[in-house]
């Protein structure tokens, strides 16, 4: 009779368990988000001369005394707007660009950095020349200091994360203009997980990116 009793118990809590656990959410996993933004309405492309990505790196700690920063430019980028809104973009980034500014007065250490990042150790850009933002959503901003969340795919090393970013965003005169906050990332989700000996001093994980950029109506 106990072990009948038992029986009965066990399965009613099983069959329980199996429901609950079929009905909790996913876990969110940062992969790729679907593309649902609309490509209806004016067509702008990048101005590639006036548009550009500031990167800053950190060592030991986060402060201007101890980082380096510099820009990567654009090859190519399309945008799309309707009624004075911003409709959806795809920003395509020449990673063999990308350069220190802060060690502009001295050329051979810039040199020296600049071919580090483009190493193995991190970007590596002859396998991965290009790196890309694609807005997969737009939304309206109506306190702060941005009037635009962008939620998007950003692709480093050929891999893709949902990637969010408040922004300014102008539509006016033939012109599109997006600039982004300085959003802090995690070089290591993308593959970038050189770390310097001790000695040298300790590279942070976050990388700061802000994404400015200038799109021209097409005639």
């Amino acid at each position: 009779m106990k072990r009948k009793l038992f029986s009965v118990v066990f399965s009613a809590f099983l069959t329980s368990f199996i429901i609950v656990s079929c009905k909790k959410e996913k876990p969110v996993t940062g992969e790729s988000n679907e593309v649902v933004t609309a490509k209806d309405g004016a067509q702008f492309a990048v101005d590639t001369l006036n548009s550009k990505v500031e990167w800053k790196g950190y060592k030991i700690f986060k402060s201007e005394n101890t980082s380096h920063f510099g820009i990567i430019k654009f090859e190519s980028g399309d945008v799309t707007a309707k009624d004075g809104k911003l409709q959806s973009g795809k920003f395509v980034a020449d990673m063999t660009s990308l350069t220190s500014e802060d060690l502009k007065k001295d050329a051979a250490q810039m040199e020296k950095l600049n071919g580090h990042l483009k190493s193995g150790d991190f970007f590596e850009t002859e396998k991965f020349p290009t790196a890309s933002y694609e807005i997969t959503k737009v939304s309206p901003l109506a306190e702060g200091d941005y009037n635009t969340v962008l939620d998007g795919n950003l692709t480093i090393k050929g891999i893709t994360k949902q990637m969010q970013f408040k922004a300014n965003v102008s539509v006016k005169d033939g012109v599109v203009s997006i600039a982004t906050e300085p959003k802090d990332i995690s070089r290591k989700v993308f593959g970038v997980e050189f770390q310097s000996p001790v000695e040298n001093g300790v590279i942070k994980d976050e990388i700061t990116l802000q994404i400015n950029v200038k799109a021209l109506e097409k005639k």
